[in-house]
């Protein structure tokens, strides 16, 4: 008995993308693939940065103002650039250590600001790096700088 082999242009395949992917993830891979092309182009990461945030909601906006503030001041070596339709910021390799992800993107009861692999926030054998963050207090302030601090070290 031989399988029949489902290929991506021909009338083979199961299923379709729309089964597999939510609305909000086909979104996201479809900035993803702009983003990309953006940086192919040397577009500003930074000024993307920026225009993501200023399309954000309130109070999504301000938060993410405010998180991108603190984290130029806390690392200055890291660049802001899009990832995924959301406002990060990668080493001098490009990898991504921090991002923001506003409650709105994927209709979330609270936005994050989350660490990748790529951060060196290490702790033992078990560590936090996502933070759910509903307003920012002096306190949370002085943990993020604290963190994406240790992060870039």
């Amino acid at each position: 008995m031989t399988a029949k082999k489902a290929t991506a242009t021909g009338s083979g395949a199961t299923r379709k993308t729309s089964q597999v992917f939510t609305a909000e993830e086909r979104a996201a891979m479809k900035e993803r693939a702009k983003e990309i092309k953006a940086a192919a182009n040397k577009a500003d990461g930074e000024k993307g940065v920026l225009a993501k945030l200023d399309e954000m909601p309130e109070p999504d906006r301000a938060l993410g103002k405010q998180l991108h503030e603190i984290v130029k001041a806390s690392a200055p070596d890291l660049t802001p650039k899009l990832w995924y339709g959301m406002p990060s910021y990668a080493n001098e390799d490009g990898k991504v250590v921090c991002f923001y992800q506003n409650a709105d993107k994927f209709k979330s009861r609270f936005s994050t600001f989350n660490f990748s692999d790529d951060a060196t926030l290490d702790e033992g054998s078990m560590w936090p790096v996502s933070f759910a963050v509903t307003k920012l207090t002096a306190t949370n302030e002085a943990k993020i700088r604290a963190l994406v601090k240790k992060a870039v070290s």
